[in-house]
């Protein structure tokens, strides 16, 4: 019997009205920004110079694999407490080494950093991901006496994907909690666009790692930043979150950040003035 099936039209609706062509554009955040590249270029030249700071401990292993490895930025204040930060790049791009300098402006302002690294897609797949995060704040947490800062003040945070892994990380027992910065809060239509070519999530990753899902009562504190010119969805789905955190009487504060677009929003943490550095500012205390 010939099979007659024909593959679904490309302008078929497949999420909230919207096409893959248009699904693929409403979470393509480099292409949104013109100048994108610009930005990463110029996010490694400040790095760079954060990473030659004669009390930066780099490349600190905290597992097995070649990326499970942080870099550590002290403030100079003992028993400070200490911002974990995950970067971005769709959990299949980027490095630590390019968001050093966002250590600067907690720094500044009386507050240890970590940049963790963690293992890309497809080489793993996001729950072994979500581990590995799991494992670096775990480790940091242990040996917090030999890095100078207080083990019950760990606050995690991070920008797009990885704010996706910080509100995640946010309902952990030992993170006390969370900047949230242009973070994705449910997977549905992710695991519909381009970037689940690589990423290839599964059903009960979906389910199990959607930020959304995991709201439950007594959750620590978050800040979720978005800017005002970024992507619809990456608004919608800041939206979305914040909502259904205030349903459940949530600690979760909502910031749109005006005339920030997807990169530009990471200066306000990188600067010891920064509206992003003032609410981290506002977590820990």
């Amino acid at each position: 019997m010939t099979d007659t099936t024909q593959p679904a039209a490309q302008s078929e609706p497949i999420y909230r009205g919207m096409d893959r062509a248009t699904l693929d554009a409403a979470y393509n955040n480099s292409a949104a920004v013109a100048d994108s590249g610009e930005w990463l270029a110029d996010w490694c030249v400040r790095s760079g110079v954060s990473r030659a700071l004669p009390d930066a401990q780099l490349d600190v292993p905290y597992g097995g694999r070649e990326r499970a490895r942080f870099d550590y930025f002290p403030c100079g204040v003992p028993g400070a407490p200490l911002f974990v930060f995950i970067h971005g790049g769709y959990w299949q791009r980027n490095a630590k080494e390019i968001f050093s300098f966002i250590s600067e402006g907690p720094r500044a302002r009386g507050i240890d950093v970590a940049v963790v690294g963690y293992t890309l897609a497809p080489a793993v797949c996001l729950s072994e991901i979500v581990d590995e995060i799991r494992e670096a704040i775990d480790f940091l947490g242990a040996h917090a006496g030999i890095f100078g800062f207080d083990p019950h003040r760990i606050y995690v945070g991070g920008w797009s994907a990885g704010g996706h892994l910080a509100a995640v990380a946010s309902g952990w027992p030992n993170v006390r909690g969370a900047l949230v910065i242009s973070g994705i809060f449910d997977l549905e239509p992710i695991a519909l666009s381009y970037i689940n070519d690589s990423l290839r999530l599964g059903r009960n990753e979906i389910v199990d790692y959607s930020p959304i899902n995991l709201l439950h009562p007594g959750a620590a504190p978050q800040c979720l930043a978005v800017g005002g010119n970024e992507l619809s969805e990456l608004k919608r789905q800041t939206f979305d979150y914040e909502k259904a955190s205030a349903q459940l009487g949530l600690a979760v504060k909502l910031r749109i950040l005006s005339g920030h677009h997807h990169f530009s929003i990471l200066d306000e943490l990188a600067k010891a003035d920064g509206e992003l550095t003032a609410e981290l500012l506002h977590l820990v205390s």
